[in-house]
């Protein structure tokens, strides 16, 4: 027998509760803007153009071109379509740029965590380690925000075998780390079931454009084909789209040109679209939780 993470039992999409999100919808759709932070010249990096020297001006300031520009263009370009938010934040955004969470507060959107920062991952901590960045980064939003955050998402998607643990008893409901399904399932934990939302790493332009080098025009037509397919496979079986977009990425003028012909898709699919924030999706199955398995 292969080793197994033991998690959640394997249980095919077909074989799973009918029921509908709010309005009769079969197809629940969140945003996931990811607002970061690094340290200059150390920890770890996301890079556009790898393998520079020390400085490295160059991918510094394309990281930081997210918090300076690239989120607040998104952050109107949403609004104008009538499109909610679930920030994920790291937590040094705060001492950063502490006046775009202050916007997105303003504006109603969801605030999650996303750890203090991604210069840093939780892979290979200790738990007393591990258990105070969670601590440190959620005290640090919830100070902020006047409210906790209700969602986790791991810098990197980094974890140790003790991170649910560590997260459900750090009072999270849901964890996007996890995205092994197009529903909400439950993650066994020794401190009780915690939500595991999903949350692309195919429609993501981090993997998508970064990665895979496709274009901002491709990305767009991804968005568009995910959306429609989604919508049809969820005619009898309710499904969850996260579509997970980075600010310094997609907050580019030529990525948000072709950003604005997809979401002005979904808003023409509204109709279809449970369009939400992660935190209703999952106030809505914590509500009954035999609507995941």
């Amino acid at each position: 027998m292969l080793k197994t993470h033991g998690r959640y039992a394997h249980r095919s999409i077909e074989d799973r509760p009918r029921f509908r999100w709010p309005g009769g919808k079969g197809l629940a759709l969140y945003v996931a803007l990811n607002v970061e932070h690094y340290a200059f010249g150390e920890g770890l990096v996301e890079d556009l153009v790898p393998g520079g020297t020390q400085p490295d001006v160059l991918n510094n300031a394309w990281r930081e071109y997210g918090t300076r520009v690239g989120a607040w263009r998104l952050l109107r370009q949403f609004q104008q379509h009538g499109i909610p938010l679930t920030v994920l934040l790291n937590s040094a955004v705060y001492d950063q740029a502490p006046d775009f969470p202050a916007a997105c507060r303003a504006l109603g959107h969801e605030i999650a965590c996303h750890g203090r920062t991604n210069s840093e991952s939780q892979a290979g901590l200790s738990e007393a380690d591990e258990r105070a960045l969670i601590a440190e980064a959620t005290s640090r939003i919830a100070r902020e925000e006047g409210v906790a955050p209700e969602g986790w998402l791991g810098p990197w998607l980094a974890e140790t075998p003790r991170t649910p643990e560590l997260i459900r008893r750090a009072g999270y409901r849901y964890i996007m780390d996890w995205g092994a399904d197009d529903q909400p399932i439950w993650l066994l934990t020794d401190a009780g079931p915690l939500l595991a939302m999903p949350y692309s790493q195919e429609i993501n332009d981090s993997v998508a454009i970064i990665g895979r080098q496709a274009s901002a025009a491709e990305f767009a037509d991804m968005i568009i084909d995910q959306v429609d397919q989604m919508i049809a496979d969820a005619a009898e079986v309710p499904l969850v789209f996260g579509l997970a977009l980075h600010a310094n990425i997609m907050g580019q003028p030529f990525r948000r040109r072709q950003l604005d012909r997809a979401l002005a898709h979904i808003a023409a699919r509204a109709g279809d679209i449970w369009i939400t924030r992660g935190a209703d999706i999952a106030a809505f199955v914590h509500e009954d939780p035999s609507r995941a398995v």
